[in-house]
């Protein structure tokens, strides 16, 4: 488990109360998520929800945490189910988070409103509903004001469900509008991801408008991507994007560097557990 030094000893603390330990556990659960760690966040999160299908227990919980427990057990019931393919995942995860966006619109906390919909749109994408993901994503952007990570993760998101739109030219158009936000923030998996989004847009363009540029803009995305992902630790996004590098320069017929780096994907990550282009 790798988390900041400073999280780990206040949650060593024995005289926490019962809100304040599950808070911290549910910004362990979210530094977690960030580096793809999903089992060791579901275990940080035990005390509260263990295993999907489960209803997280937030009896006594002041409702804002309480509603940060449901949404942190959504979040992962999506991820974890999407892994391992489990059936009504999706829906479940779906449940759980709007169950936490009921609590936060209730208190009318704008931060956690958008974030719960950002969390929605991810599932509403992996179940295939696009306008949906789509318009949880413009709701959510139309509550963050000012930049932050969590713009930056409904940037991202935005991106990707343009590009699985077939929408390349505006999934570029939106990622690139906002190439400053990702200069500011400094949170290497949403930069990373920033960068590898771009990468697979630009290297769609490639084929859709045969144009060699767009093959070298994508190879420099996914080189920025790679730093990025090596940087944050999350080692199936870093696979991931040196698997992309690997195939795009086999793609141009560069084969020294195709086997660089897809050796290098077998070496972090084996490939048959790659998770292949989840979005961040």
């Amino acid at each position: 488990m790798t988390l900041r030094a400073s999280l780990l000893r206040e949650l060593e603390k024995p005289n926490l109360s019962v809100d304040r330990r599950a808070e911290l556990c549910c910004e362990a659960t979210r530094e977690l998520e960030y580096k793809g760690e999903y089992e060791e966040a579901r275990k940080v999160l035990s005390d509260y929800w263990n295993r999907i299908g489960q209803h997280p227990k937030v009896e006594g919980l002041q409702p804002m945490i309480a509603g940060d427990v449901l949404l942190r057990a959504g979040v992962l019931t999506g991820w974890i189910g999407s892994k391992n393919q489990i059936t009504d995942a999706q829906e479940n995860a779906k449940d759980l988070i709007s169950e936490g966006h009921a609590i936060f619109e209730a208190r009318q906390a704008k931060k956690k409103i958008a974030e719960a919909q950002t969390e929605l749109a991810l599932c509403y994408w992996r179940t295939g509903e696009i306008n949906e993901a789509r318009d949880c994503l413009k709701e959510a952007l139309s509550l963050l004001t000012v930049d932050s990570e969590l713009k930056a993760k409904a940037i991202v998101r935005l991106g990707i469900v343009e590009f699985r739109a077939n929408h390349h030219d505006k999934a570029v158009r939106i990622l690139t509008g906002h190439a400053p936000l990702f200069d500011r923030i400094h949170n290497h998996t949403l930069i990373g991801s920033y960068h590898d989004t771009l990468g697979n847009a630009l290297e769609d363009l490639s084929v859709l408008k045969k144009r060699k540029g767009y093959v070298d803009r994508a190879l420099i995305e996914y080189a920025a991507a790679s730093y990025h992902f090596e940087q944050a630790e999350h080692r199936c996004y870093l696979a991931s994007v040196e698997n992309n590098l690997g195939m795009l320069y086999f793609r141009i017929n560069r084969c020294a560097e195709a086997h660089e780096h897809l050796d290098r994907a077998r070496r972090i990550f084996p490939v048959s557990k790659i998770l292949v282009w989840w979005p961040k």
